[in-house]
């Protein structure tokens, strides 16, 4: 049987949750639920339990190695692949499909977000175990989640026919909708949220990288060369950044044929900003959630509040807001503007005020 590998995408920046995400210490590193697991660590269990830890590649900064290994301490070394820099999804892919490769010419691989919420494990874990199945047969999957929702932050996959395995052929990928857009894909029954996991052989994703991203199919053969003199961190160092920065989404799965999709329904959110951390938190009867310290609610509600421990923020008369206090900065916004964050950096940048990032 060829060997499952889950490779973990851990080297997204997540401006949405500034301040308590900067650069040196970005999403995956929080706990946003106010428990103790971080984001990484509960995406890299997930994935164990599914392949088994010694099977589990995770794909980060270089600048990111401390904090990594300090939150993994039992993850390999060999399957820490440290990026000199960020090059989008489809290099991280090919890098880790190298390493899997190199193991098991026949490896077949989920390559998963490292900062999802996924409230039925158990659920995920079926659904994961059919992809990886549907993959063995040589087809490109990725998994499609049941909408609950008209929701205009996520992509959508739109489903066509039936192919067994539970598995549906994908008719297209679509960006996130309009709210009247959003209405109409609910209602249709025909799309899925696009979940940003996907599902290959190794031999599989190669050919369609060799036809899409044939530069990228190129490095990836160097870079098995540059391995068998033992010369491929140096190599990985001097070329990654000529690597085109492209999406495995948009290089490849939108443009390959015959792409399936297996939908599932295990309480699934990307976490994409404050909002959603509103959403997934412990609300007390005024719908008050507190992902962080301690928070006193008088007369207020819907608000969303995530500061140090033991340190206490008090809210009097307001309502829908999100207050994140950190040593350096504090944010208080309305929630339902959570998507704006990127403002507040794209400004700091512009007062080079770039040590609040």
């Amino acid at each position: 049987m060829s060997q499952r590998f889950a490779v973990i995408m851990a080297g997204g920046s997540g401006t949405r949750f500034w301040p308590a995400s900067r650069a040196a210490h970005p999403k995956q590193f929080l706990s946003l639920s106010g428990g103790d697991e971080t984001l990484l660590q509960a995406s890299v269990r997930r994935a164990a339990a599914v392949v088994g830890a010694t099977q589990v590649l995770v794909v980060t900064s270089a600048r990111h190695a401390e904090t990594t290994r300090a939150q993994l301490p039992a993850l390999p070394a060999e399957n820490l692949l440290l990026e000199p820099q960020g090059r989008n999804t489809a290099p991280c892919i090919a890098w880790a499909i190298a390493h899997a490769r190199r193991r098991d010419p026949q490896a077949v691989l989920a390559v998963l977000p490292a900062d999802p919420h996924v409230g039925d494990e158990q659920a995920f874990e079926a659904v994961l175990q059919r992809a990886l199945g549907v993959a063995e047969g040589g087809a490109l999957v990725t998994v499609g989640i049941t909408p609950n929702r008209p929701e205009t932050g996520y992509g959508y996959v739109q489903v066509g026919e039936q192919c067994g395995d539970g598995a549906r052929r994908v008719v297209a990928f679509v960006e996130k909708p309009d709210a009247e857009r959003a209405e109409h894909f609910f209602a249709s029954g025909d799309y899925l949220w696009n979940s940003g996991m996907f599902f290959f052989s190794a031999a599989s994703m190669l050919t369609a990288i060799e036809a899409h991203l044939p530069q990228l199919a190129r490095w990836v053969v160097e870079c098995d060369e540059a391995a068998r003199r033992g010369e491929e961190e140096g190599f990985v160092h001097d070329s990654y950044a000529s690597l085109p920065s492209v999406s495995i989404d948009y290089g490849v799965m939108e443009r390959a044929d015959d792409i399936l999709v297996v939908p599932g329904s295990f309480g699934w959110d990307d976490v994409g900003s404050w909002s959603a951390a509103w959403q997934l938190s412990q609300r007390d009867g005024d719908d008050n959630g507190c992902g962080g310290g301690e928070m006193l609610a008088l007369d207020a509600s819907g608000s969303y509040v995530s500061a140090p421990e033991g340190k206490l923020v008090a809210l009097l008369g307001v309502e829908d807001l999100v207050v994140v206090d950190t040593p350096d900065a504090l944010l208080v916004m309305p929630r339902e503007r959570a998507q704006q964050v990127r403002r507040v950096l794209d400004e700091l940048k512009a007062r080079d005020k770039t040590r609040f990032l």
